[in-house]
């Protein structure tokens, strides 16, 4: 059985059509559209073998994570997309209905969407550290990530069975992982999975479902917006740093990820040397660091950076393409600040922020999330916390809205919303304040007076995940990357074959002139215009055609992506055109 639960402001749905032949037969009363408000909602997709032992860890699971959101109400929605394993109808209905009324036994109020149809429906998730859970459960253990210790003997004993099953069906496993094709029928043209495969970005494969391959076109683009967060932070003295791909499980039990979200990680029992985790996030290491040594107010604020990959687990019918990822990377900092400097801190990120976006053409708004119901912490220091943060958010003069009781457990936090360019609103980076981690770790510095104080925590990232941000980019542009992003810059074409020798001059008079900038050519044996459709199709910023008439009058015919020629252009003319917009990052 896998699950998602989502702590929500409400849920609306509604039975549209029988998606069964005989789906359960509903009152009329649950045919019409059925609105519950703060739930805990459960999706839920029973497997083949669940038995009544995986509907008591369901319940028991449901029943945990209600009481720690602190939701009374619940609501059951059979959500067949997150396994293609599924049970048969009959076995499914029943258990759910199994699983309502030991619920309501329990005194919540469960409401259970309708068996066997498409509903549509619409939610509001909460959005606080806790609102998004996804889970499995397996016949004869507990929940899918419980790690087992395995002996030597058994290790042994399954790698030669392992190397024996490689041996004889070495074909069945090369088919097992060829390239997944990406179908296209139900996705719209600046689908970015679409304008990823077209242009040679990244692809994805069954070796590693929600971790894409980021092919030499794309690891440009990723590797360019890294350089552009490196360049713009370091000049804010932001210090970077790379910490542990992998820690033992004792770093998450103190930060309190192990109680609060181990369900999605990655953890390996390695016997003797103990539980590892695969880093889903960066905060615990950025604790180690600044317990490293004595630190004092004078090395306040300290912006410890980085960008390491990171894994978080999440079930394989919530991955969607680059915007739901199981492997990714986010333009992380952890500042460790005094309690007076906050606001100045924040000023100081809303203008990254303004900078980042803009640069982009991408419009956003601030989401403010105050103190919610299970705070930890004083009531008097998240009160000041969030009286500085609106009045911050209100000089920014950017829109920003106010969710009540949306902040996370250790701080009131920012989230920054960006609009996609199907008007579907993501959250991107996020702004969060923390009293809680540095208080759990013990971290000290001395203030004027030599007296120990705690700092407070800035966690914030601008882009968010990279992964997202390159997806939300793509279909933002229509994979029309700006000339600084785009993988090739400029591309140069022949005429005729006796152009061929005068076009390739033109490349290494460029490359000489601008280092660094990504030209290529094109000189097949093939029509002039199948040569610049094919530059337009792969969205080249600039296509340079040389032909007689350019050999001649020492000029170019340049194409601006999406333009008409211009003829005549002088060389010296076109340079500094590259170098502004490249200067620019236009």
């Amino acid at each position: 059985m896998r699950i998602i639960t989502l702590h929500c402001d409400y849920i609306r749905f509604k039975p549209v059509k029988k998606a069964i032949k005989e789906p359960e037969k509903l009152s009329e009363e649950r045919q019409k559209e059925i609105e519950v408000k703060d739930p805990l909602v459960v999706l839920t997709a029973v497997e083949r073998g669940d038995n009544d032992a995986i509907v008591k860890q369901l319940v028991d699971s449901v029943k945990k994570t209600a009481e720690d959101v602190k939701a009374k109400k619940i609501v059951l929605y059979p959500y067949a997309h997150l396994s293609a394993d599924l049970s048969d109808p009959d076995t499914a209905l029943e258990y759910l209905t199994e699983a309502e009324h030991t619920l309501q036994k329990e005194g919540f109020e469960v409401t259970r969407a309708p068996f066997g149809y498409y509903k549509e429906f619409e939610l509001k998730c909460k959005g606080h550290p806790l609102s998004e859970l996804s889970k499995e459960f397996k016949v004869g253990g507990a929940e899918s990530i419980t790690a087992k210790k395995v002996s030597k003997e058994a290790k042994i004993k399954a790698g030669k069975f392992i190397e024996k099953d490689e041996e004889v069906d070495l074909n069945k496993l090369l088919r097992s992982i060829t390239q997944t094709k990406l179908d296209t029928s139900k996705l719209k043209e600046n689908d970015h999975r679409i304008l990823g495969q077209k242009l040679g970005l990244f692809m994805f494969n069954e070796t590693a479902p929600g971790a894409p391959y980021w092919l030499p076109n794309g690891l440009i683009v990723y590797n360019e917006l890294i350089n552009f967060w490196r360049e713009e932070h370091t000049k804010l003295d932001y210090k970077e740093t790379m910490t542990p791909l992998i820690n033992k499980k004792e770093l998450y039990k103190v930060s309190g990820h192990w109680d609060h979200y181990k369900e999605n990680m990655f953890i390996t029992d390695m016997g003797e040397d103990g539980i590892y985790c695969a880093k889903p996030m960066n905060c615990p290491n950025a604790m180690v660091i600044f317990k490293s040594q004595t630190r004092s107010y004078k090395d306040l604020p300290l912006r410890l950076s980085d960008c390491d990959r990171l894994h978080r687990f999440e079930l394989s019918g919530t991955l969607n393409g680059l915007l739901r990822v199981r492997s990714f990377q986010q333009d992380d900092s952890h500042n460790f600040i005094s309690e007076e400097l906050i606001g100045d801190e924040y000023e100081s990120i809303f203008q990254i922020c303004e900078k980042f976006y803009s640069i982009f053409g991408m419009e956003y708004t601030f989401r403010l999330g105050t103190r919610p119901k299970n705070f930890m912490g004083e009531t008097a220091v998240w009160n000041k916390a969030e009286k500085v943060l609106k009045e911050v958010l209100q000089k920014s003069k950017k829109k920003f809205v106010i969710q009540e009781e949306d902040g996370a457990f250790y701080g009131p936090k920012v989230d920054i919303l960006m609009k996609d360019s199907m008007g579907r609103e993501w959250q991107m980076g996020t702004i969060q304040l923390d009293f809680q981690l540095p208080e759990r770790f013990g971290l000290k510095y001395t203030d004027k007076n030599g007296k120990e104080k705690t700092p407070v925590v800035v966690h914030r990232v601008i882009y968010g995940s990279l992964e997202r941000f390159i997806g939300i980019l793509l279909e933002h542009t229509n994979g029309a990357l700006p000339l600084w992003l785009s993988p090739v810059q400029v591309r140069v074409l022949d005429f005729t074959d006796r152009n061929t020798k005068a076009a390739q001059k033109i490349i290494d008079e460029l490359k000489t002139t601008i280092p660094g900038l990504r030209i290529d050519s094109d000189f097949r044996s093939t029509t002039i215009n199948d040569k610049i459709r094919d530059a337009e199709m792969q969205k080249i910023p600039y296509t340079i055609v040389l032909g007689d008439k350019e050999e001649q009058t020492n000029t170019l015919a340049i194409r601006e992506r999406g333009q008409k020629p211009e003829f005549g252009v002088k060389f010296e003319r076109f340079i500094k055109e590259l170098k502004e917009k490249l200067e620019k990052r236009a």
